[in-house]
């Protein structure tokens, strides 16, 4: 654990003067003129000891973090730069364990996008805020992986809300990139949404239910980029790049790149790289729950929104099946009913009405009875 002051790393007196203005506070310092007042804000500055990707050997040089980029000047009392490092291109921060002639320093490896830049602080106080200060200004966020004081951590935090307010405050180049501008290859996912880098931790901090994880388009407009945040004592955002091949598909630029045949797979790798830590941010856009519509008034014209009746409109009567001819086949017919069982099954008794119904004969009845008696006494008594 490395003990550290809030006014700046314990240090010997016996040491040289320019190891102790390697590991001094940041404080502000404005150049006579030149190119040094025309520079961003510092935040951080110290001698280092520089080797760049197509250098051979180390240059010592006056090193300033100034904004988004680091400036490299011969010596502290230098206007003019000799060097600039635009971190923008940002990909990987760590140290280095190969050895150097000072015992006490301290090496770590930038990686950048065109390649590696060795630096070597005077002592590994020195190195751990170098490496607080980086972060910050690349992520926007105070690092929790390093070994530092309340108090540096509060310096750091300052350096957060400076840069960010800094890099609010740039008049745009360019607009922001619209989604039919970047190449997309195959479905998108739902995690996608077309917002830029602030409105993407906007949008994790304030949904933290929906997920932590959004895909978005990048800053150039032709390349994507993942935005996750995760709790550790506060909010901690991470963006990565995600760039499309030529052959097809895309790479998570990170330090050993990843290929993947799709976004969809981009997503699932990064998911599956934390052991289901990230998750898809999900938002539920909401939905109307009853039909409004304008309309104006016939008296005064004034426009008004309404609120259609909720109620269920009425049903029409609902029409009886049809029936195919062909296929519909006729009724079987009941079978007649048996005269006989159903005298029989009428009691005997005089009392009843039903068998009175069925035994006492009809008026047209009688008279038919009585004409055809008349009629055979008529013929009887001829024949006689």
């Amino acid at each position: 654990m490395f003990l550290i002051s809030t006014a700046g790393p314990l240090l010997d007196d016996s040491r040289p003067r320019d190891t102790l203005m390697a590991v001094a506070p940041v404080q502000q310092r404005s150049g006579p003129g030149g190119t040094r007042a025309q520079l961003p804000p510092c935040y951080y500055e110290g001698y280092l000891d520089k080797r760049g990707p197509k250098e051979k050997a180390f240059r010592r040089l006056w090193s300033c973090l100034c904004g988004n980029a680091m400036f490299f000047f011969n010596n502290a009392k230098d206007t003019h730069y000799v060097e600039r490092l635009d971190l923008s291109g940002f990909v990987s921060l760590r140290d280095d364990c190969s050895r150097d002639r000072n015992l006490e320093a301290a090496r770590l490896i930038l990686r950048m996008k065109d390649g590696e830049t060795k630096l070597t602080a005077p002592n590994l106080e020195s190195r751990e805020l170098w490496k607080g200060f980086l972060y910050s200004v690349v992520d926007l966020n105070v690092p929790a992986c390093l070994t530092l004081l309340p108090g540096q951590l509060q310096m750091l935090k300052e350096v957060v809300d400076k840069e960010r307010s800094r890099r609010r405050a740039r008049t745009p180049t360019r607009a922001p990139p619209s989604p039919l501008s970047v190449p997309l290859v195959g479905e998108i996912p739902p995690c996608f949404r077309p917002v830029s880098r602030t409105e993407a931790e906007v949008l994790l901090e304030r949904h933290p239910d929906c997920g932590n994880m959004l895909l978005r388009p990048g800053r150039d407009g032709c390349s994507l980029a993942v935005t996750t945040r995760q709790d550790l004592n506060g909010s901690v955002f991470r963006h990565y790049r995600v760039t499309q091949r030529e052959q097809g598909g895309y790479i998570i630029d990170v330090e050993n790149p990843i290929p993947c045949a799709s976004l969809h797979e981009v997503i699932d790798a990064l998911v599956e790289k934390t052991a289901g830590t990230l998750q898809p941010f999900l938002l539920e856009e909401p939905y109307e729950e009853n039909i409004t519509y304008v309309s104006s008034n016939d008296e005064n014209g004034e426009r008004m929104l309404h609120t259609a009746p909720s109620s269920p409109l009425p049903k029409a009567p609902a029409l009886p099946p049809k029936q195919d001819r062909m296929s519909s086949k006729p009724l079987p017919r009941s079978p007649a009913p048996d005269r006989r069982i159903l005298t029989s099954a009428v009691p005997s008794s005089p009392t009843n009405p039903l068998r009175r119904l069925i035994l006492s004969p009809s008026p047209l009845a009688q008279t038919l009875n009585e004409e055809l008696k008349m009629k055979l006494e008529k013929r009887r008594a001829s024949q006689e």
